[in-house]
């Protein structure tokens, strides 16, 4: 039989992605090889998923280890790595109460129905609006891509769940006007990811958090892409200092083993009774084990400082980079979540700064049409990220000649 090519994907697959022109096909620490064995430096992490890199022995070790022993059970019954990756989080988190399931979309979903479920518990089915973000991404189902504050995403999907209002990002003006007595939860991106790595302004996160005390509504973060030590914290409420009542993870949890979860309270989530929400494959042994062997490598000692030297390492050499080639008109973010907002000259064309790099080795995302993002692995050693922002530096250097 002969090997997979990219025209299968044409062939075979549902049009709604549109994937490079190569297949990698092995990965090791930040380096990953296509089909013709050329390598690449991956500066884009799986958008932020693989936190330790492709293939890390501990979790490459965990997953064998777990899948010696059992693969499924379905939630009929409990097993090991789940509970224990559950007592791990609680230890870690503000959180007293887990549920799994398999992506960021889910854990969304799960946070939603359980803040509309503990409204309808605590004050009725009045108490039912969701007040979300303009720019906001959440998720692919119905529920999520509804509460994602994207246009795009929704059209020609209709006619959508309601009972959800949209306030401009970082603006606690327009979201005292939206959050009354109806409001059962208010769900926020500490950083919004998807529309072009945006960080909120000191105070308003806290100022979200008071507004929602004072009509006993609920605070969601959304951590999907800010968690698991994105920021240089274990998650990015405590560099916040902004406790939520639930907290959404996934991505780089599993450090690319598919695996979410619903963080929240006791009080809250004694909400879900049983039969209320599940997932078959939720807290699967396999991506429990996994997850949990992340977890130890993210809070063993010195891996969190080490983020927090490449970040600033990562932003000043993109600043320099972006004023040298008058390439970027900012570079923001925190810890290694950046995004790189080209100038205005060249709106519109960060696909094209992407694709330039991808054929120069380097594997870099965009988030939005005028943003290049980077997402590395956690622990990228710095030789492979001084190799990746050389060959960045030439390819400014071309694109804006060209």
């Amino acid at each position: 039989m002969t090997a997979p090519s990219r025209a299968d994907f044409d062939r075979y697959m549902t049009p709604n992605y549109a994937p490079g022109s190569i297949i990698p096909v092995r990965g090791r620490g930040s380096r990953v090889w296509d089909q013709d064995g050329r390598e690449y430096i991956d500066l884009a992490g799986g958008i932020a998923v693989t936190s330790l890199g492709h293939a890390h022995p501990r979790l490459v070790a965990a997953l064998k280890e777990q899948a010696d022993k059992l693969w499924h059970l379905s939630n009929v019954l409990t097993n090991e790595p789940a509970l224990a990756l559950a007592r791990r989080l609680t230890e870690l988190t503000f959180a007293q109460r887990v549920f799994f399931c398999n992506s960021g979309g889910e854990a969304n979903e799960a946070a939603l129905k359980l803040a509309r479920r503990f409204a309808y518990d605590q004050a009725g089915s009045e108490k039912h609006e969701i007040v979300s973000t303009v720019g906001s991404f959440h998720g692919r189902t119905l529920f999520t891509v509804s509460t994602g504050g994207q246009e795009k995403y929704t059209q020609g999907f209709g006619p959508l769940p309601g009972g959800i209002r949209h306030v401009p990002y970082d603006d606690l003006t327009s979201a005292a006007e939206a959050i009354c007595e109806r409001t059962c939860a208010v769900i926020v991106e500490p950083i919004q990811g998807e529309s072009g790595v945006r960080s909120p302004s000191p105070g308003y996160l806290a100022g979200l958090r008071n507004l929602c005390d004072r009509h006993q509504s609920l605070l969601i973060f959304d951590e999907v892409q800010t968690g698991a030590g994105r920021t240089g914290e274990l998650y990015a409420y405590m560099r916040a200092g902004v406790v939520p009542d639930i907290l959404t993870t996934a991505k780089g949890l599993g450090g690319g083993f598919p695996i979410g979860a619903m963080l929240t309270t006791e009080a809250i989530a004694s909400s879900l009774v049983v039969g209320t929400h599940g997932s078959t494959f939720g807290g699967n042994p396999l991506a429990c084990a996994v997850a949990l062997a992340v977890l130890d490598e993210l809070t063993a000692p010195g891996l969190l400082a080490g983020v927090s030297e490449r970040a600033t390492r990562l932003q000043q050499e993109l600043e320099t980079i972006g004023a040298r080639h008058q390439l970027f008109a900012e570079v923001r973010g925190q810890g290694l979540l950046i995004g790189c907002e080209l100038h205005k000259n060249f709106a519109g064309r960060a696909r094209e700064l992407m694709q330039a790099l991808q054929a120069e080795g380097v594997l870099a995302l965009i988030a939005g049409p005028d943003v290049l993002r980077l997402a590395p692995s956690l622990n990228i050693p710095l030789a492979d990220l001084d190799q990746g922002l050389t060959t960045l530096d030439r390819v400014a250097r071309d694109f804006v000649a060209g």
